[in-house]
C-alpha cells in the first residue's frame, strides 16, 4: 500500500467473502436445524461485514420460524474461529440492557463456530450516511455508554483487547515506510511518543463495543441493534464514540471534528494510537477471506489522520 492521503476508493464496501448456506457442512446445518425444531427452508445470505463466514436469515419449513445464523470454520482464515469463540462468549453474557438481537443458542461442531441469534427486521444504515439515521445512532451510542457504566459483564480492559496493534506508530518505526504521508513521516518519532500510554489513557468501567461502524448497525422503526461484539472491552465512555467517527467521515458523513468536541489528551491519545492501527494496518497484506478490510481501514486511516492532524496542531 502507498500513501492513505493517495487512496482512490474512499468508500470500499464492508464486505467479506460470505459462505453460502449450502457450503456449511451438512453435521452443522442438521445441528440448526434440529435446534430450530424443522427444516430450514429458506437462507438469505446477508453480504455485510468482514468475516469470511456464513451469515444467513434462516426460515423453517413448516411454522416458518426465523433466525439468524452466524458460522465459520477453519478455511479460509481461522483467525475467525478464535474471534468467533470470543463473540460467543460474550453474546451469551450480554444483558437485555444490550441494545443486542438476543442469543438463541451456540455451539462449535466439527470445527466450526456456531451462533444462532433471534432474527431482527432491521436494516443497515444507508450510506452514504443519512442525518436523520446518524443521529439516531449518536444517541443510542450515548444511551448505551451511561445504560453500559458499570460494565455488567467481565470482559478484559481495552489495552488487553487491542493490545500492541494499537501502537502502529512504533511498528512503523522499524519498518518501510515507502509512501507514507508526509506528515505522519514527519512526526513519526512524535506520533510514537504520543501513542504510548493510550491503553491507560483510554481505561475506563464502560462496556465497550470497541468496533462501532454502519455494518455493525440494524435500525428497525423504532430501534438501535448494535451487532457484532467480540472485541467487547472496558473503556472509557466515549470509546466507542471514537472509535466510530473515522468510519462515518469516510461513509459520507461529517468529519469527526464536526460531529463530536471529545476534547482532552487522553482523547487524542487514543485518537493517535487508533489512526496508527489503521495506517499501518491497511499496508499490510490482505487477511485470507476479507478482500475489502486494508482498502476500507485505508480510508478509514484518511480520516483518522486529517483528525489526528487537526488535534495536535503539528505543522
Amino acid at each position: 500500500m502507498t500513501d492513505t492521503d493517495s487512496a482512490t476508493d474512499t468508500n470500499p464496501p464492508a464486505t467479506g467473502a460470505r459462505v453460502p448456506w449450502a457450503d456449511v457442512p451438512a453435521s452443522v446445518r442438521a445441528a440448526i436445524e434440529d435446534f430450530l425444531g424443522d427444516a430450514v427452508a429458506e437462507a438469505v445470505t446477508q453480504p455485510g461485514g468482514f468475516s469470511p463466514a456464513a451469515a444467513c436469515r434462516l426460515r423453517t419449513r413448516g411454522g416458518g420460524k426465523r433466525a439468524f445464523v452466524k458460522a465459520v470454520g477453519p478455511e479460509p482464515n481461522a483467525d475467525a474461529v478464535r474471534i468467533y469463540r470470543s463473540e460467543l462468549r460474550v453474546a451469551r453474557a450480554l444483558p437485555a440492557s444490550v441494545p443486542a438481537p438476543r442469543l438463541l443458542t451456540g455451539f462449535e461442531l466439527d470445527g466450526w463456530v456456531v451462533l444462532l441469534f433471534e432474527d431482527v427486521e432491521g436494516r443497515h444504515p444507508a450510506m452514504p450516511w443519512r442525518r436523520d439515521e446518524l443521529d439516531r445512532v449518536l444517541a443510542a451510542i450515548e444511551e448505551m455508554s451511561a445504560a453500559l457504566t458499570p460494565a455488567p459483564i467481565d470482559v478484559p480492559p481495552i489495552g488487553e483487547v487491542f493490545g500492541s496493534q494499537f501502537q502502529g506508530w512504533h511498528h512503523l518505526l522499524e519498518e518501510d515506510t515507502t509512501g507514507l504521508d508526509p506528515w505522519a513521516l514527519r512526526h513519526l518519532g512524535e506520533l510514537a511518543e504520543l501513542e504510548t500510554g493510550w491503553d491507560a489513557a483510554a481505561a475506563g468501567d464502560t462496556l465497550v463495543h470497541a468496533d462501532l461502524r454502519a455494518d455493525n448497525v440494524l435500525l428497525t422503526d423504532d430501534r438501535v441493534y448494535v451487532v457484532d461484539w467480540p472485541w467487547a472491552a472496558r473503556a472509557a465512555p466515549w470509546f466507542d464514540l471514537a472509535a466510530m467517527l473515522p468510519s462515518v467521515g469516510m461513509q459520507g458523513g461529517p468529519a469527526p471534528w464536526e460531529l463530536a468536541e471529545l476534547p482532552g489528551d487522553d482523547v487524542t491519545k487514543a485518537v493517535a494510537a487508533m489512526t496508527g492501527f489503521f495506517v499501518r494496518m491497511s499496508r499490510q497484506p490482505p487477511p485470507p477471506g476479507l478482500p475489502t478490510l486494508r482498502a476500507f481501514q485505508r480510508a478509514q486511516g484518511v480520516v483518522a489522520l486529517d483528525w489526528l492532524k487537526r488535534r495536535t496542531g503539528w505543522a
